[in-house]
């Protein structure tokens, strides 16, 4: 079980992080706002976390001006969108893995 543990992303391996990424995944790109509300963060919070995942690339940022006002959007990288494909299956490799141990231990 330990090489599937392993596997796990640690960038992804924090709740905000990773629904920052799975929202990212449904979304072509998403405003600082709306990820805010939606994650019922503070700023620096999600700013903190938005920064980990531009670290490793996982996320691009853009920010414009819409009336005068500015406006900070994010995107998945590709990269980022297989760093997210591959911690789900080692996720599910690891609730097989795990399912598989509890089986065996029921037939004893």
């Amino acid at each position: 079980m330990k090489h599937l543990l392993d596997q796990l992303d640690r960038a992804l391996d924090n709740r905000i992080r990773l629904t920052v990424v799975t929202l990212l995944m449904t979304d072509e790109r998403i405003d600082f706002t709306t990820l805010r509300q939606a994650l019922d963060l503070t700023d620096g919070n999600l700013a903190s976390h938005l920064a980990s995942l531009e670290k490793v690339g996982y996320i691009s940022v853009s920010k414009r001006f819409v009336n005068r006002k500015p406006l900070t959007e994010y995107r998945l990288t590709r990269t980022g969108r297989t760093a997210v494909a591959k911690h789900l299956a080692a996720l599910e490799q690891l609730i097989q893995a795990q399912a598989n141990q509890s089986a065996k231990g029921k037939d004893s």
